[in-house]
């Protein structure tokens, strides 16, 4: 039997979602990756108790961790805010809205978010083949570039089809915070008078 998958011809509000949470995530692993950097943590030498122990490999030590300084990650979501009313998007709740009303709302999503993208950022894709084409990956492949799914025996090279060509960042650039803003507010509220 043979399995066909459907893909969608169009973007419903299930996608926009997916894609705008995508880019929260991105934004994490950009301040996350691009933030201050605590000092790492010397590994304390192993004693041991016998001759064979000191025979036997010594263990890795454990992973250092990087602090993170959520000011850039909360300075995008208001730029995501501000360009493209991503929040208020996120926390209507859907279920009075026909699809076709979430779809024009979902226009306004999807450009204000392709203008901040395209403004702040800029992306490649991790794997130069074509998606659907057959790509053999080798021993010592990066993991963090290539995420193997299905049935994975054996050791590398492992041969697939690539579903998704994936994305890294090449650039990124948030403008710089002005001193004394508190990126806590990602949007002030409005008063008219």
């Amino acid at each position: 039997m043979e399995f066909n998958p459907v893909m969608p011809t169009s973007i419903d509000a299930l996608h926009l979602i997916l894609g705008a949470l995508s880019l929260i995530l991105l934004a994490v692993a950009l301040v996350r990756g691009g933030s201050k950097r605590s000092e790492p943590v010397e590994a304390q030498p192993v004693q041991t108790a016998s001759a064979e122990a000191a025979d036997a490999p010594e263990p890795k030590p454990a992973p250092v961790l990087k602090s993170n300084d959520p000011e850039s990650a909360l300075q995008l979501l208001g730029l995501l805010q501000q360009e493209a009313r991503f929040i208020d998007f996120l926390n209507e709740d859907l279920k009075g809205f026909s699809d076709a009303e979430i779809g024009a709302v979902s226009r306004v999503v999807h450009e204000g978010s392709k203008k901040l993208l395209d403004q702040y950022f800029s992306l490649a894709p991790v794997r130069t083949e074509e998606e659907e084409s057959r790509v053999t990956l080798a021993a010592g492949f990066n993991p963090a570039e290539n995420r193997i799914t299905g049935n994975v025996v054996g050791e590398p090279p492992f041969t697939g089809v690539l579903v998704h060509r994936g994305w890294k960042v090449t650039k990124a650039d948030l403008p710089k915070l002005a001193e004394g803003h508190d990126p806590r507010i990602i949007a002030p509220a409005e008063v008219e008078l």
